[in-house]
C-alpha cells in the first residue's frame, strides 16, 4: 500500500517539476523572441510594424502561434534616450501547453538606431 502512495506522490511531483520546466521555456521563448522584435525594430530602415511580425514569427515558430496573443510595438525614451518597446501578452502553461490567456506579460527595450 505504502508503494502506492509513494510512487503517486513522486508522479505528482515529477509532473509538477516539468511542468514549471515548460512554464519557464515559454516565458524564456517569449522573453527573447521581444528583445528580438525590438532590436529589428529599432533598426534604422524597419518600421515598428517589421518588429511585432519578428516578434510573432520567433514565438509561433518556436513553441506554436497560439502563444503570442498580443504584441504592441511602441516608440519611447529609455533612460532619456530614444528607444523602441516591444510588449508580449502570452499564455502561461498551466497543465502542458495549455493554460491561462494572457496571463504572462514580458516586455523588452532596443535603443533607437537614427541616421545623423
Amino acid at each position: 500500500m505504502e508503494f502506492v502512495l509513494v510512487g503517486a506522490l513522486l508522479t505528482v511531483l515529477t509532473l509538477a517539476v516539468l511542468q514549471l520546466g515548460v512554464a519557464v521555456y515559454v516565458r524564456n521563448v517569449v522573453h527573447d523572441a521581444a528583445v528580438e522584435g525590438a532590436f529589428h525594430a529599432a533598426l534604422a530602415d524597419t518600421t515598428l510594424a517589421d518588429g511585432a511580425a519578428r516578434t510573432r514569427a520567433i514565438i509561433a515558430r518556436t513553441v506554436g502561434e497560439g502563444f503570442a496573443e498580443t504584441v504592441e510595438v511602441s516608440s519611447t525614451t529609455h533612460l532619456g534616450h530614444p528607444a523602441v518597446q516591444v510588449t508580449v501578452r502570452a499564455t502561461l502553461p498551466l497543465a502542458g501547453l495549455l493554460g491561462a490567456p494572457e496571463a504572462l506579460e514580458v516586455s523588452a527595450h532596443a535603443p533607437a538606431e537614427t541616421l545623423e
